[in-house]
């Protein structure tokens, strides 16, 4: 809801303000302000969270649905869906400004003050009470849940050293210290990884989640704060058998279900917007089909056997690839004086690093060990878009150069213009470069990275071998003898394994 940018204002002035009446501010809740400015987005059909892609149709009606019933709600989900970015996304549903009493811990509302020195304060100053002002992001406070916290750091504590510089007795308000729940007074207050807080803490949360308020230390009086309450979790930890409290799942009001994105296209928007691509060094430009190769690297590796479905792979994966596939054909054109940059297949190997260091292996993947998995996750990434290009395309002429003794060495070392001769040596190799977009005058830098994936994709159907000392070669033949030999040992290696896990699921039943 627009309003003017505010001045230094006393009470009474405030009162005469239309934008900020008392009849208005003194009953209108935080939920209720968010309520109202949600509804003003809805009609005016704006979109609710800016930067949020693919939960247009399934979590962005959820949290609508939660905020205009006037709940407080947690997201469930892995890591890397966006949960604490639509957490953080939720002050643009708050007022651009909001006053409250100038230098009060817990920006008391000027209208109904809640602590000790803020009314004694009015009582003391009436309509001259000095008016400060909140923006958005002061009205969000959030917190890592880690075990470690205590009732103190989120409700509160006895603070002897107030009491001590104020002579003030133990049992006066004037000592008490607030915790992060009541700084967050007037706002919203975030907890992320919920059921990591200490079963005690998690009890602390019961009052403010039904009753709205809070008890300090066993002080007399009750601060019934105007907060809204939001959270995150996994949801292999949100539930009877993790560490969530019952009675504190009971009192959130909705639970909403994140997800990673559906498509291709989806995932493909999000770490365009996410990577940062904007080097400003050479003329970048990448290619639809590499940016689809590192998408199908996440989709995969979150439907493989071999990595960990309860860890997920997260959104970051995609986004440090490419990232790291940049930096590998900057550091490439730097080192040979060229200005266009286009990233290559061959970039996504030197991004191995950024790779394994996000996934989380099963006991299977384990025994093959992070690099040769990702390779065989590489190699199929790279089959799945090959054929959505060249599904249709006879490559017999361009394995039959291979086939008579022909090899390609596609090294870093060597300029685009270099290997872009050694290409045209493959008889048919750039005539088939038309379903990607390539032409005969485009830069040499951006035939070389198309054909390099063409004959990845040949190599990821096993038309061609590559190797890091010859590159890439015509297939060496194995006999069938051999063939199901290694197809009889994948098979013992994959039983050893299962078995292995039933015996440590049992273990824990």
């Amino acid at each position: 809801m627009s309003q003017p940018t505010p001045l230094s204002l006393t009470l009474g002035e405030l009162r005469a303000s239309r934008h900020h009446s008392e009849s208005r501010l003194a009953h209108r809740s935080v939920k209720d302000e968010m309520r109202e400015n949600l509804i003003v987005r809805l009609r005016e059909k704006k979109p609710l969270f800016d930067g949020i892609v693919g939960y247009e149709d399934t979590v962005v009606p959820q949290v609508a649905n939660a905020i205009l019933s006037r709940q407080n709600f947690i997201l469930l989900g892995l890591r890397g869906q966006a949960k604490s970015r639509i957490l953080r996304a939720l002050t643009g549903l708050l007022d651009a400004h909001a006053p409250y009493i100038a230098g009060c811990e817990i920006r008391d509302n000027p209208y109904t003050p809640l602590c000790r020195r803020c009314k004694d304060l009015i009582a003391e100053m009436g309509e001259a009470t000095p008016i400060a002002w909140l923006t958005r992001e002061d009205r969000y406070v959030e917190k890592l849940a880690t075990p470690d916290v205590t009732v103190a750091d989120l409700i509160g504590d006895l603070d002897p050293i107030k009491a001590a510089r104020g002579g003030h007795d133990l049992a006066s308000e004037f000592t008490m210290h607030y915790g992060l729940l009541p700084r967050a007074n007037r706002g919203i207050f975030a907890v992320n990884e919920l059921p990591d807080l200490a079963g005690k803490i998690q009890v602390a949360l019961f009052n403010i989640l039904q009753e709205g308020d809070i008890q300090i230390k066993g002080y007399p009086v009750r601060l019934a704060l105007d907060v809204a309450l939001v959270f995150s979790a996994n949801p292999e930890d949100y539930t009877a058998r993790g560490k969530i409290v019952t009675p504190l799942k009971d009192r959130i009001g909705s639970e909403i279900r994140t997800h990673y994105a559906s498509t291709v296209e989806e995932g493909i928007a999000i770490t365009h917007q996410e990577a940062w691509t904007d080097r400003h060094l050479g003329e970048l430009e990448i290619p639809l089909f590499l940016r689809e190769v590192v998408e199908q690297v996440a989709f995969l590796a979150r439907d493989d056997r071999r990595v960990d479905k309860k860890s997920g792979v997260s959104q970051r994966l995609p986004i440090s690839t490419l990232e790291l596939v940049i930096s590998n054909a900057e550091r490439r054109a730097l080192s040979l004086g060229e200005t266009q940059i286009v990233p290559r297949i061959s970039d996504l190997y030197a991004a191995l690093p950024g790779i394994t260091g996000k996934l989380e292996l099963e006991y299977e993947g384990e025994l093959r060990g992070a690099d040769q998995i990702v390779r065989e996750i590489l190699k199929n990434a790279s089959a799945k878009v090959y054929d959505k290009y060249f599904a249709e395309s006879n490559t017999q002429q361009i394995e039959q150069y291979f086939h008579l003794g022909g090899t390609l060495q596609v090294d870093d070392s060597d300029s685009s213009k270099a290997i872009l001769a050694k290409l045209t040596q493959i008889q048919g190799l750039l005539d088939k470069l038309g379903p990607l977009g390539i032409r005969s005058k485009d830069h040499p830098a951006k035939i070389v990275a198309a054909a390099e994936f063409l004959l990845e994709g040949l190599y990821a159907h096993k038309k061609l071998t590559r190797t890091e000392e010859r590159g890439f070669a015509a297939p060496e033949k194995t006999s069938r003898r051999e063939q199901r030999q290694s197809a009889a040992e994948d098979e013992t290696q994959y039983e050893d394994w299962q078995n292995r896990k039933s015996g440590r699921r049992g273990n824990f039943n």
